[in-house]
């Protein structure tokens, strides 16, 4: 903290205290904790272990509906989604009759808490896994003081200066663009967090991931191990560096099929057809986003 900067934050209702060393969110998107338990317990998360011990653990209750965008925007704002507007992933517009995506900046009615702070001065660094969070998380973020940066893992290669704050952050970090499916999409997060930490020094960052892991595997198998594992080792130099660290995750995960094996399905259209009459009602699927091998299973 410098001698200009304010004590505290205000937005939304919520006051936010200026942070004395660099403060990191880190959003494990899809982290039931037993994910974190069962890695725990296989011994491969050493840094989590030294910092639950040393630091604060909280159970909480994700916002509804349990995606991943809504979930987000609720961290960022610090309400739910009755305040900030973001509903789903995927919306009905009154207006215009049409089905749309609600990764588009428009649908947010709230300030995030780091334009907050970018407005008090602050230098913001926001890094997401997939691209259709990195618009949202970044309105209102002004890319020509050199104060912010924002970008996402997929899209790494194709950043610039004038609209992410960076130019090619994928040449920049000496990171390979990874393919959209795999965890390491996931790591690019947090080993781009880590030198950012390093080169850029942000009073505020958001690292946000996919989880694609967390759809394809259970807790405690071998591949989600790994995948916590390496997370573990990118904790370790971000503590290292003196950050003040928060983990949490945007939703967990649940099997979505009978003890048989059989889907645990309810086609609500096929209901409400049968209670209202065929076609008086619209069903839409909210959870619904260009990323359908891992989000095939009905949110898994």
């Amino acid at each position: 903290m410098n001698q200009m900067s304010p004590v505290t934050v205000s937005v939304n209702g919520r006051t936010y205290a200026w942070p004395r060393v660099p403060a990191i969110a880190i959003c494990l998107d899809g982290c039931e904790p037993a994910y974190l338990d069962e890695a725990i317990k296989a011994g491969l998360m050493p840094a989590l272990v030294r910092i639950k011990q040393k630091g604060t653990v909280r159970f909480a209750h994700s916002v509804i509906p349990s995606f991943t965008n809504p979930n987000n925007l609720s961290i960022a704002t610090g309400r739910p989604p009755s305040v900030h507007g973001i509903c789903g992933n995927y919306l009905y517009e009154r207006e215009t009759g049409k089905e749309v995506m609600m990764n588009d900046p428009r649908f947010l009615r709230a300030s995030t808490i780091f334009q907050a702070f970018y407005d008090a001065g602050a230098k913001v660094a926001v890094v997401t896994a997939k691209d259709k969070l990195r618009a949202l998380l970044g309105k209102g973020l002004a890319f020509d003081e050199g104060r912010a940066l924002c970008f996402s893992a997929e899209k790494s290669d194709t950043t610039s200066k004038a609209e992410h704050g960076i130019d090619n952050a994928s040449k920049h970090f000496g990171l390979p663009v990874p393919e959209v499916y795999s965890a390491e999409l996931s790591e690019f997060v947090f080993a781009a967090g880590v030198q950012l930490l390093k080169e850029f020094r942000p009073d505020i960052m958001y690292l946000t991931t996919t989880d694609y892991v967390q759809h394809k595997y259970a807790p405690g198998v071998p591949q989600a191990n790994a995948f916590y594992e390496m997370f573990d080792k990118y904790l370790t130099e971000l503590d290292a560096l003196g950050a003040a660290i928060v983990v949490t995750a945007d939703h967990g995960m649940k099997p979505k099929h009978k003890a048989d094996g059989s889907p645990d399905v309810v086609y609500v259209q096929d209901l409400l057809d049968e209670w209202l009459g065929k076609d008086a009602a619209r069903v839409i699927l909210p959870i619904t986003d260009p990323y359908v091998v891992h989000h095939g299973a009905l949110g898994s």
